[in-house]
């Protein structure tokens, strides 16, 4: 008779190639994400910044033209209507498509309406038809971004959430660009043809409305996640009423009946504030410096996006190398030191290539940061049941550091100087490096799901 083998610990999975982190942007799930992205980013600035300077030409006055950044509220509340999308079915479309997909589809043939709608308005005679086409297009938009979100957490494996979204970060940004400075530069084209002003703006918005439609080829040519499949499975039989409640109220009881719930959810408030805390004040930092207008809108915001884009490809790679709680350090650490760029440029002064260098740092570690923070919130929403709910409120809790806690930046700033203002913005950081620390210990990363993401 033999003695029994001693068993022993399974061998850890070897850490992937620096290939195979790559390869992962290539898999057909994460390039239909990527897609979404640019569908998700396009029609912000139709019912914002680029909204303002068409109305800014037409001859709005400044008072109103300011009371339209109230257009934006749907994309603060989506969480409010979050349950519907998760609940209830629309007809038609979802016998068709699916669940996720059918509302997907819906809701981008109702955005690309309210986008032509608003094409044919004008500020000049008519500001309150402006603001409610502005309201549809910022309602439809969030309505979509719900889905999207749903879409991107329920389709991709635990091994492609980073990668995924990378990609939604770096497209989405893309179709901002595209409806702020490619925009414009359209409208210029008609012009140049001879088109009216109006008319030329018009144009401008039919053509964006009309690129949706690339979100919705993707749509149909994407498959319904299996998991959305299982859930609808399950409430088949339910009334929409109460697919409606279980939805909103399952949201909120699931999550906070999770161990360490309450801290985990302090810790999704403070991780990105200590960007927020420094950002809010990058651009009266610049101009104080001594910067011109057009040195901002070329390396802030050019510079910027180019180092962003890169970012957010380098977070996906550190978040699918590393595992969860090693990349939100990583990120976390990252994010706040590079605030200190700022503080060197204070001292360094108006030098266009140290303001390219400094805005280079700080929008590529906080690009990282970002991505490995948004899939550990994806991370979060495991059930299938009311993934669009809980992730509408995991965003709109991280919303609050950025919209609220980084209020009174401007009078530390005036009080203290910029130098020692940035050194202050990487100290805001020590509150959610507390946390983190504290989660890590009591095995919170290990109860989300599987290390790796």
């Amino acid at each position: 008779m033999t003695a029994p083998e001693a068993t022993s610990a399974p061998e850890k999975a070897p850490a992937p190639t620096w290939r195979e982190a790559w390869a992962v942007y290539l898999q057909p799930r994460v390039l239909i994400v990527l897609l979404l992205g640019f569908s998700s980013g396009l029609p912000l600035a139709l019912s914002g910044s680029t909204l303002l300077v068409w109305m800014r030409e037409a001859g709005v006055d400044l008072g109103t033209i300011g009371l339209f950044a109230l257009v934006g509220t749907p994309y603060t509340l989506k969480f409010a209507w979050a349950p519907l999308v998760d609940a209830l079915h629309v007809p038609i479309f979802t016998r068709a498509f699916g669940r996720r997909r059918g509302w997907l589809v819906f809701s981008q043939l109702l955005l690309i309406g309210a986008i032509m709608l608003l094409a044919l308005t004008d500020p000049a005679r008519s500001p309150l038809f402006v603001a409610l086409g502005a309201l549809l297009v910022a309602t439809m938009s969030s309505t979509q971004d719900i889905v999207v979100d749903a879409f991107r957490v329920e389709s991709l494996p635990e091994s492609e959430q980073a990668a995924g979204m990378a990609s939604y970060v770096a497209a989405y940004r893309i179709g901002m660009l595209v409806s702020t400075a490619g925009v414009l530069f359209l409208v210029s084209a008609f012009e140049d043809t001879g088109i009216g002003r109006s008319s030329a703006w018009m144009w401008g918005y039919v053509t964006m409305a009309a690129l949706v439609l690339i979100g919705t080829v993707t749509a149909l040519a994407a498959t319904e996640p299996e998991q959305s499949v299982r859930a609808e499975a399950k409430t088949h039989d339910e009334a929409a009423f109460s697919r409606v409640m279980h939805a909103a109220i399952g949201a909120f009881s699931e999550f906070l009946s999770r161990k360490h719930a309450l801290t985990a959810l302090a810790f999704v408030v403070l991780f990105k504030l200590t960007d927020a805390f420094s950002g809010t004040m990058t651009a009266p930092f610049v101009i104080d410096l001594g910067f011109t207008r057009n040195d901002y809108a070329a390396i802030v915001k050019g510079v910027g996006l180019a180092a962003t884009l890169i970012g957010g490809f380098a977070g996906g790679y550190v978040a699918r190398r590393y595992s969860l709680v090693a990349s939100l350090w990583i990120g976390g650490v990252l994010q706040a030191i590079s605030n200190l760029v700022f503080a060197w440029l204070a001292f360094v002064g108006t030098n266009q290539w140290a303001l390219a260098a400094a805005i280079s740092a700080e929008n590529f570690t906080g690009a990282i940061g970002t991505v490995i923070f948004v899939a550990y919130l994806s991370a979060l929403c495991r059930n299938p049941l009311h993934t669009a709910t809980q992730y509408a409120l995991l965003t709109a809790l991280a919303a609050v550091g950025r919209t609220y806690l980084s209020s009174g930046a401007g009078y530390v700033a005036e009080a203290t100087g910029w130098p020692l203002f940035f050194v202050i913005s990487v100290a805001v950081a020590v509150p959610s490096l507390i946390l983190l620390t504290w989660l890590q210990r009591r095995g919170h990363f290990e109860a989300v799901g599987p290390v790796k993401v």
